[in-house]
């Protein structure tokens, strides 16, 4: 077997590549370690030193301080409670909804995706949705973070596609064999795409745990506010939940490694579940697409 030899030229491309994946690497990972770090040292370190990798003292008082802090607590179980339920609640409406598009003999199929695509390109705006969900009575309920953003366009018609590039030769068999809709969706369809499925969870986990623009406008009750909406009051406004404080009373020593551990527990939650799910990101993705 010849081997090739690598010229000076394709040499100082190479050093190049890894140069600049180097240093693009380091400007994501050095802020996030320094997030971190900063998490675990004291108030007085992080006010003299500056920017560090490395504290000299480590401390857990700035996590302690957030497991004591009701605020805190709080916005969490919100968070959890919107990410499981808004998940499943997707997920469900999603590939339901695929599975019945994908069918052609369904009356009116193109129009329900001409009307699922109309929504990728245009919306109703940010008055008349607010306007909408206070008619339908869901301003300062979960329901109204859940409903109006419950089905991705995008993410239905991947999966209605792969729901039509199965084999009608399968689902004749099942039908041969006494296999109902609803039993043909559960027994067949959705064990044939876990994949997808699994790849949608994520995005859709990702979009609920991050949830703050719709919820600073829809939950005007603190106590129903998530984990997002808790950041901004102390990283921005450095305020605390109460709204019947008084001003000089919502000011809160929220010392910058309570911010920084803050920070940190919020993306944790993520960070543990992507690496369950990651494996079967790639193959959810490509498996909508081969049939349009």
């Amino acid at each position: 077997m010849k081997i090739r030899k690598i010229s000076g030229s394709e040499t100082y491309f190479d050093v190049l590549v890894y140069a600049v994946l180097i240093l693009w690497g380091a400007a994501i990972l050095l802020p996030l370690l320094y997030v971190l770090m900063t998490s675990f040292a004291t108030e007085k370190e992080y006010l003299t030193r500056g920017f560090f990798i490395l504290p000299k003292e480590w401390t857990w008082d700035a996590y302690l301080y957030l497991l004591a802090n009701d605020s805190f607590s709080q916005s969490f179980v919100n968070a959890v409670v919107i990410t499981a339920v808004g998940t499943a609640l997707s997920i469900s409406m999603t590939t339901l909804m695929a599975y019945g598009l994908s069918k052609k003999w369904l009356k009116g199929r193109t129009v329900f995706n001409f009307m699922v695509v109309f929504t990728m390109l245009f919306s109703g705006g940010l008055i008349p949705t607010y306007l909408v969900v206070k008619e339908f009575g869901l301003i300062d309920t979960f329901w109204s973070l859940w409903l109006p953003g419950a089905v991705a366009p995008f993410y239905l018609i991947v999966m209605r596609s792969f729901f039509s590039s199965v084999p009608g030769e399968l689902e004749e068999s099942a039908r041969v064999d006494g296999c109902g809709e609803w039993r043909m969706f559960f027994g067949i369809m959705l064990p044939l795409s876990k994949a997808s499925i699994a790849t949608f969870v994520l995005f859709y986990m990702v979009g609920y745990w991050n949830t703050y623009f719709s919820a600073l406008i829809y939950l005007n009750d603190s106590g129903k506010w998530p984990l997002q909406v808790f950041l901004r009051q102390i990283l921005v406004l450095n305020q605390s939940m109460d709204g019947t404080a008084t001003l000089m009373e919502q000011i809160i020593a929220y010392t910058p490694g309570a911010k920084m551990a803050a920070i940190v527990v919020s993306a944790l939650p993520m960070m543990i579940v992507y690496p369950f799910l990651q494996k079967h990101f790639n193959k959810g993705m490509l498996l909508g697409s081969l049939k349009g």
